[in-house]
């Protein structure tokens, strides 16, 4: 059996997706399943059970000798939350009980861990080099979790045969349809076009950036799972990897992705960054990703253009799940 906690969200349903197509069917989803609006991101997959996330240790405790990987995707990731305590237990205490588990019944680990723990970039974004992750300083609760566990994981003496933690960076693709403000970019240009047949992008506040060439790195979700698949085949591979394109862009490229997947003449207008987020806005993420191609990744990754008119074309004009 395969364990994918957060399996009704968005990264982990689209893995289940994945590791449906490749044949791959016992699998156990760990989440909480309360949300009506996450039903349709697992409904349809094929899987032995569904395991509520505060019943999933008991269950582990009874069925360990049978699970053969465990991908821990399972977070609270709204970086608008702001109440520590929630992230905490989610975040850091939830993913220290998976890991020491791990380590205690012998199964490799996959977890989520996030290019938030970036910070505002002042120290780049580099996952080979072991002296700068001390000093990351990341802008929220949700990145401040991530950056602890990953620091808890790297000092532990005990470790899991193997154990990977990714730094996503910014994830869209289908399945997102229940994140609200938090869904990406993508998800929110394709819904405001398709309303107004215009878009509006922050306007830069700095001089060295022009309105809308905030610079993101934009990795396709398909991408990401091809990824998990990869490393579940490969298990001599361990440690703290990056996974973004390694190739940032600008909002304005999205927006004229989106407006050409969708046949809408270009209207892009911009509008004040909001003063409560103006501080801690990033202006330029990009994933250095020599770490991951030197454990022997290779395939290329989506370019955004193609992304952003798989994800448009086949999934959000149908509300399509994947």
């Amino acid at each position: 059996m395969i364990v994918v906690t957060g399996a009704a969200g968005f990264i982990g349903s689209c893995l289940v997706a994945g590791l449906n197509e490749a044949g791959y069917n016992d699998l156990v989803l760990v989440d909480d399943f309360s949300r009506a609006d996450k039903l349709l991101n697992y409904s349809h997959k094929r899987y032995s059970h569904l395991i509520p996330r505060d019943d999933f240790f008991a269950w582990l405790e009874k069925e360990q000798a049978s699970v053969q990987y465990i991908f821990h995707l399972g977070a609270r990731t709204d970086t608008t939350e702001f109440d520590v305590n929630i992230h905490t237990r989610l975040n850091f205490e939830y993913s220290k009980d998976i890991w020491l588990a791990c380590v205690r019944y012998g199964i490799p680990l996959v977890y989520a861990s996030s290019a938030a723990t970036y910070g505002d970039g002042a120290y780049g974004f580099d996952d080979e080099d072991a002296e700068i992750l001390p000093k990351l300083k990341p802008l929220n609760p949700y990145g401040d979790s991530k950056q602890a566990f990953d620091l808890w994981a790297l000092s532990q003496e005990k470790k899991p045969y193997q154990w990977v933690g990714l730094k996503f960076f910014n994830v869209y693709g289908p399945n997102e349809y229940h994140k609200g403000r938090m869904a990406s970019v993508i998800f929110h240009a394709y819904n405001q076009i398709l309303a107004t047949k215009r878009m509006s992008l922050f306007r830069s506040h700095r001089s060295d950036y022009a309105d809308g060439g905030q610079l993101r790195d934009f990795i396709y979700v398909k991408d990401v799972v091809k990824v998990c698949l990869w490393l579940m085949q490969h298990r001599k591979v361990t440690g703290l990897y990056n996974l973004g394109t390694g190739q940032a862009r600008t909002f304005v490229d999205l927006a004229k992705g989106v407006f050409k997947a969708m046949g809408v003449v270009e209207q892009i207008s911009f509008v004040d960054t909001p003063a409560d987020i103006r501080e801690k806005y990033q202006y330029f993420t990009e994933a250095k990703m020599d770490k991951l191609q030197k454990a022997g990744y290779p395939h290329a990754f989506v370019a955004l253009e193609a992304g952003i008119h798989d994800y448009v074309v086949h999934y959000l004009t149908e509300s399509k799940h994947f």
